[in-house]
């Protein structure tokens, strides 16, 4: 008898750390509006459950709600930090980057930081510029922190799991219109951190994408196939670590590399993996796609061009192949 359920990405984020609160009582949250469910819903019905003890609203401060979560995590608790979108997670960077990355190292291990923050990102419908950023290659960059970027309703369900169970910084950036995206979720199934999952198996290329870029990325694969291109297509859904074994053996059989995320082009995370492809396997043929240097803007016209959709990457793969 299957054990999977149909939930939205919202749902299974809710559902997991319902499980997490209750299975743990030193889980507990902080952040702007959880008490009324969160901007995406994603805490629906905790504080009603759980309590203003554990599901805390805080004063419009991310660098105070980041602080005072470091501290929670050092007084042995374990705090699911809300910043609403990555955008505002500016505002602590150094609470994040100089504090909560860098306390274990420097304090000889001590004081381990068991802290989640939940930072959503990507392209939010009419958002404009200061709504509608990825920075995963940010985060990616400072030592001490993990960051997962899921795609799925039963990834963001088993990832968001996994990240309560470690004991360093986790970056968990979901993305800001995939909350009401609907799919299978099988809680009794783990997703650890760092292994991707093969989308689409194929034969001639490797795509390699990440949260709800993947959607996008399995769209181009289908309009491959209609051109003869057997595509596979390997998903993250953690960035760092990331699985660099498993797209290593992917481009031993394919010998093409084809990177594809939202988030701006230039110094993107996109560059990593190709850079380590490409010292691994120096015969691979390799290519990134991502948006281009400019801010997002409000109108749909100026919006669509930071867009990366399922045409250009068509376009990407056949210019790589041909």
């Amino acid at each position: 008898m299957s054990t999977a359920r149909m939930l939205s990405f919202a749902e299974a984020a809710t559902d997991a750390l319902a499980g997490a609160m209750t299975t743990d009582p030193r889980v507990v949250v902080l952040g702007e509006d959880v008490g009324r469910g969160g901007v995406f819903n994603q805490y629906a019905g905790l504080q009603q459950r759980f309590g203003a003890a554990r599901v805390i609203d805080t004063p419009i401060s991310e660098a105070t709600l980041v602080g005072a979560g470091l501290g929670m995590a050092l007084a042995g608790l374990k705090p699911v930090v809300e910043l609403r979108v990555v955008d505002f997670a500016l505002c602590a960077i150094d609470e994040i980057v100089n504090q909560a990355a860098k306390n274990r190292y420097m304090f000889g291990g001590q004081k381990p930081v068991p802290m989640l923050l939940r930072m959503p990102i990507g392209i939010w419908d009419a958002a404009a510029a200061q709504h509608s950023q990825s920075f995963e290659s940010w985060f990616a960059h400072v030592p001490g922190l993990v960051v997962v970027c899921p795609s799925t309703p039963h990834d963001v369900h088993g990832l968001l799991r996994s990240a309560l169970a470690s004991d360093d910084p986790v970056v968990f950036m979901e993305h800001k219109t995939s909350w009401g995206q609907r799919g299978e979720v099988d809680a009794t199934q783990t997703v650890p951190l760092g292994v991707s999952v093969v989308r689409r198996a194929g034969r001639q290329l490797t795509i390699v994408s990440w949260s709800r870029q993947t959607q996008l990325c399995a769209q181009a694969c289908e309009q491959l196939a209609a051109r003869g291109v057997d595509a596979e297509l390997i998903d993250l859904r953690t960035i760092w670590p990331w699985d660099r074994d498993a797209v290593l053996a992917s481009l031993r059989r394919t010998g093409a590399l084809l990177v594809v995320h939202e988030a701006v082009q230039v110094a993107g995370f996109g560059a990593e993996v190709v850079a380590s492809v490409a010292q691994a396997l120096p015969g691979c043929r390799v290519a990134r796609l991502g948006a281009p240097r400019i801010p997002v803007g409000y109108s749909p016209p100026l919006e669509a061009q930071a867009r990366i959709d399922a045409d250009a990457v068509v376009g990407a793969a056949l210019e790589l192949l041909r």
